[in-house]
């Protein structure tokens, strides 16, 4: 009888113990076991073209994690396991044993609905979905480098999505949940803080002469067996990007397999020599400084000139020519002339004005800001090679840049890759007398019996220049390596954008910039006018000689 009474004692004394005495103890060390914070995933803003249409949007999708512990306890749920996730059963277990002090690894992430739905109809103990959002870039390859990507867990790692994750990303959540003793929730206990989501981000890039460009490089690259190329296209009113096209390109959705040359913007990471589109700048800082006048002549016979120990060349001897017979057929030694006749000052002065050597302002992390000697040339050789484009580099987006300034009338404007409503205000750099004065010599490069025929639009007046660099290589430069270019901008009378076209290394006969870039200059360039509802200023031109040009060697 006493040894019945002292167990209901003690019982009740145990009872009283759990219950009143550590009630609040024992609770808490419950509720640390089942109540967890979780992350709520914030949106990533949205990425879209000037028009709206999206280049970046992020989706929800599920990701699988698993409590190993759990998983290699139950009977046959490896297998199970593996088979669903397409994995071997040893590796399976192998991962999960190497990871069993844990209570949380990732099984795989960002999985296709079926797939997670499966995961969902096996119910093994410890396995456990995880819904997150996955990045989509519906314009693919067509913009990819501009765009960029981010990384699985939703930072920016290249293009747009770097430069302003900031703003993208927003802020994750937090709520604390209940989960059961296989670690699925079972309830939401209570919001901790709301997620706030990335802002939406509208480019300046209009997504239908983006597609545009990039088919026309391609095409280019291909049909010339090139090693890459760039196009970019510029609105001269308000310096904003409507199109950055380069070649190679990738499919942002399936990095595995990238080829990381295939991750360069080249556009904004490729510096080349100019070459011959420098003249126009050459001829500027010459009428600018006084030095040579509109009307004057300059003998380029008998096609070759010495300069110290350089010999500076030309295709053909061309003779008298003025100074638009020298941007015409792209004379090398009229340029040379010219330059030297031009205070080394002022040359040099004219490059610093236009920015050359200096970056875009668009802030991508791998863009270059090209070569400019801090100092004027020293030396006639230095000024003579100067004046057509050797001894400085130049990006894609610069050469742009520098020919909207010129279409500007000689105002130059910041380039931008977000969407502006109204012009954009620059600074002068080049009176509007010579800013037109050059825009009068740009016309006949397109004309026949110039370099840049095959750059003509029909029912519109283009402006522009070709250029053709040999390639540097170590000890000199390349004797069948080059870099094809044409930059130009139009309407040539009341211009609306700029457009620069680098296509590098094409093999076989056509290499220069009039064979190979300037065709891709005259499609990007009569799409976007249509694109961008700017009607036909010039009645159409018939199609220019253009073998008989060739023939001639009138290509640069």
């Amino acid at each position: 009888m006493v040894a019945t009474a002292g167990v209901v004692l003690a019982l009740v004394g145990r009872a009283l113990d759990l219950q009143v005495l550590n009630r609040d103890f024992l609770r808490d060390e419950a509720e640390a076991r089942h109540l967890r914070t979780v992350a709520i995933s914030a949106y990533r803003g949205m990425i879209t073209d000037r028009n709206g249409a999206p280049l970046a949007v992020s989706s929800p999708v599920y990701s699988s994690w698993a409590n190993p512990a759990e998983v290699l306890q139950e009977e046959g749920g490896v297998a199970e396991l593996a088979r669903a996730l397409g994995r071997s059963e040893a590796d399976l277990r192998e991962y999960l044993e190497r990871r069993k002090q844990r209570e949380f690894v990732y099984l795989r992430r960002h999985m296709p609905p079926d797939l997670s739905a499966q995961i969902r109809s096996l119910d093994i103990p410890g396995v456990n979905l995880q819904r997150e959002l996955r990045r989509f870039y519906p314009a693919g390859q067509t913009a990819a480098q501009l765009i960029g990507f981010t990384d699985i867990d939703g930072r920016g790692l290249e293009g747009v999505e770097r430069a302003l994750d900031e703003p993208l990303s927003g802020e994750q959540g937090a709520k604390r949940v209940m989960r059961d003793r296989l670690g699925r929730v079972i309830d939401d206990v209570e919001l901790i803080r709301e997620p706030r989501p990335g802002e939406d981000v509208e480019l300046s890039i209009d997504r239908d002469i983006q597609y545009l460009a990039f088919r026309e490089l391609k095409r280019a690259v291909h049909r010339h067996r090139a090693e890459s190329g760039s196009v970019v296209v510029l609105d001269v009113h308000t310096g904003e990007l409507l199109a950055v096209a380069n070649k190679p390109s990738f499919n942002p959705h399936q990095r595995a397999q990238m080829d990381p040359e295939a991750r360069r913007n080249r556009a904004f990471a490729n510096a080349y020599e100019p070459g011959s589109v420098i003249k126009p700048f050459t001829i500027a800082a010459a009428l600018r400084s006084g030095s040579v006048s509109p009307q004057e002549s300059f003998d380029t016979a008998p096609g070759t000139m010495r300069v110290g120990r350089h010999t500076v060349r030309d295709l053909l001897d061309y003779g008298e020519l003025d100074l638009a017979g020298v941007m015409q057929k792209s004379s090398n030694v009229g340029a040379a002339k010219v330059a030297l006749q031009t205070p080394p000052r002022e040359l040099w002065q004219v490059m610093q004005d236009f920015e050359f050597g200096a970056p875009s302002g668009v802030s991508f992390a791998s863009e270059s800001a090209g070569h400019l000697d801090a100092s004027p040339p020293r030396g006639e050789v230095r000024q003579a090679t100067w004046s057509y484009g050797y001894g400085m580099s130049t990006t894609p987006v610069q050469l742009a840049r520098s020919y909207a300034a010129l279409a500007n009338g000689g105002v130059i404007r910041p380039v931008t890759i977000l969407r502006q409503e109204e012009e954009v205000e620059g600074h002068r750099v080049l009176d509007e007398d010579i800013a037109q004065q050059i825009r009068s010599m740009l016309e006949t490069v397109i004309e026949p019996g110039g370099t840049g025929v095959r750059a003509s639009v029909p029912g519109y007046r283009v402006a522009g220049k070709t250029g053709t660099v040999r390639k540097a290589v170590a000890g000199g430069y390349s004797e069948d390596e080059y870099i094809a270019m044409f930059v130009g901008y139009a309407p040539a009378e009341n211009p609306r954008i700029a457009v620069a076209v680098v296509i590098d290394d094409p093999a076989g006969e056509a290499y220069y910039g009039g064979q190979v870039a300037a065709p891709v200059f005259s499609e990007v360039a009569s799409g976007a006018l249509r694109i961008l509802n700017v009607p036909p200023q010039a009645p159409p031109s018939g199609m220019p000689r253009i073998v008989a040009d060739w023939e001639e060697g009138r290509y640069d």
